[in-house]
């Protein structure tokens, strides 16, 4: 496709940086006020939802608007869903043993570490990983297939994510699995529905920038960053690292797909 507004995506990236920078110092402030910093996760998803829509008014008579009108909603449901959820999720709870971690170990001012370490460093992912979104708001041809097909994986991610979410607060709930593995509904086919969710999500996003491919091949960086995050950065590999003494977590691995889902292996003893 011809005549892609470069420039004007280029000062729209600018402005998303202030956007995503705005809601991490807003919610650093709150977190440093409550001595909570796992409040910042509530601000990954809004921080995605507030690119979108920010991305959605820069870009008036830009690019089509049946495209901008997509990309905005299917960003900002999923940003705002996930922003909910963790905001349950969390309340009443102490700090997140991850940052805590990270916080014991912090050279002088933890707020400030936490500042640096947490906060700028989610907000600066929030900018990167959502590339092909703002990008999809100035691609000014129409809306194609491969569009509408990944607004259907989009639609598989945000099902395995909430779906997954929710089975596996209810199975919190119950006192009698205190310190059992989850191991039911979507969790017998993958141990991370939620994060194989996510993954849809972001590659579905992404091919409804494939209608142009020289947008897409300069955006194709960001789906590929999310999917390292989810796999091998903070995702699975530290989810799995804290669960792994947990009783029947072994035999839980030993059976059931780690990311992809599979139907459950069969046991040796089965």
């Amino acid at each position: 496709m011809n005549g892609y507004p470069w420039g004007a995506f280029g000062t729209g990236v600018g402005i998303c940086a202030a956007t995503a920078l705005a809601v991490m110092l807003v919610t650093f402030a709150i977190g440093a006020a409550k001595g909570l910093h796992r409040v910042v996760d509530i601000a990954w998803g809004a921080g995605f939802a507030a690119v979108a829509v920010v991305s959605y008014a820069l870009s008036a008579g830009e690019g089509d608007d049946v495209r901008r009108l997509l990309v905005t909603v299917l960003t900002a449901v999923w940003g705002l869903r996930l922003a909910v959820h963790i905001a349950a999720r969390g309340h009443g709870h102490g700090e997140d043993p991850r940052y805590a971690r990270m916080l014991d170990k912090a050279p002088g001012n933890r707020n400030l570490y936490a500042l640096r370490m947490i906060y700028l460093l989610q907000g600066a992912l929030v900018l990167l990983v959502s590339l092909p979104v703002q990008a999809a708001m100035y691609i000014p041809g129409a809306v194609g297939p491969v569009a509408y097909v990944g607004w259907a994986l989009w639609l598989v991610g945000l099902v395995f994510e909430a779906v997954g979410d929710r089975q596996l607060a209810r199975f919190k709930a119950d006192p009698a699995n205190k310190g059992r593995v989850m191991d039911r509904g979507l969790w017998s086919w993958t141990r991370h529905p939620n994060y194989f969710g996510d993954f849809c999500v972001w590659w579905g996003l992404f091919l409804i920038v494939c209608d142009d491919p020289v947008v897409a091949a300069a955006t194709v960086v960001s789906p590929l960053v999310m999917s390292y995050l989810l796999t091998k950065g903070s995702g699975k590999r530290l989810l799995e690292r804290h669960m792994a003494d947990r009783p029947g977590f072994a035999e839980y691995t030993a059976r059931t797909s780690g990311f992809f889902p599979l139907p459950p292996r069969r046991s040796r003893e089965s």
